[in-house]
């Protein structure tokens, strides 16, 4: 099933750090719609990903919120919201790529999949031009061949709604990446492996010198998550399809 967004819609995300129960409620979606809201996503990472790997550079990120709101809103609005329900977060204006597009639904049921989330902060000793051509270009390819990825898309943090967290002053993207199921607890089901621990190792291999190509090897946080969708605007909003990139 597929829904189209107006040209145009503005995506944000939040790093949620604080306890994230708000953040499911049907009051948080009436008040984010009231601030132009048309959809919105929530990766919430629970106790059907408990198992998975989790990487964090200081406190745990307990969910990302993703908000797509209409253009004739000033994202400052969403981000009052988010703050009103859950505190300060570190949230930005996003550019959103969709290399990989999920299966998605919009009724707020829980993704089959395993989602993961990826906060990535940009080396020092690399100029943003660089770092955007290792991460857009050469490392997306090797990402999705060398793991069982069934959703890949990257947003590219463009500006800050407010000031982000001292651990968050670096980050430059945001990556959601979906594996199956049994990648919670499987290693093979993670990587596509298919039981072969030689092949197992290939892909690791060549899965982490790319990464290291673009910091990723360090000072990541990484946020496993169940993956929630929910439509919240007009039935009647007039829809195009959205831009792929």
């Amino acid at each position: 099933m597929t829904t189209w967004l107006p040209a145009g819609t503005t995506k944000t995300m939040y790093l949620v750090r604080q306890d994230p129960t708000p953040l499911g409620g049907p009051d948080l979606r009436t008040a984010l719609a009231g601030a132009g809201a048309l959809r919105v996503q929530l990766n919430l990472d629970d106790e059907h990903v408990a198992p998975a790997l989790r990487l964090s550079t200081a406190d745990p990120v307990a969910a990302v919120l993703s908000v797509w709101s209409d253009p004739a809103h000033d994202p400052a609005e969403v981000a009052a919201v988010v703050t009103d329900a859950v505190g300060p977060t570190s949230g930005w204006v996003v550019d959103e790529r969709r290399r990989l597009d999920p299966a998605e639904t919009y009724d707020g049921s829980r993704a089959e999949e395993l989602a993961n989330v990826a906060v990535l902060r940009r080396p020092a000793d690399l100029d943003r031009a660089t770092w955007l051509q290792r991460w857009l270009v050469d490392h997306t390819a090797v990402a999705i061949r060398t793991q069982a990825t069934s959703g890949y898309v990257q947003n590219i943090c463009v500006t800050p709604l407010g000031p982000p967290a001292p651990e968050d002053a670096r980050v430059e993207a945001l990556v959601e990446e979906l594996f199956p199921a049994a990648a919670v607890h499987d290693v093979h089901a993670f990587y596509g492996s298919g039981g072969d621990d030689a092949e197992l190792g290939r892909r690791l291999e060549q899965l982490m010198a790319s990464v290291a190509r673009i910091g990723a090897d360090r000072d990541l946080d990484l946020v496993p998550s169940s993956r929630h969708l929910w439509d919240v605007g007009p039935a009647d909003q007039p829809r195009a399809p959205s831009e792929r990139q």
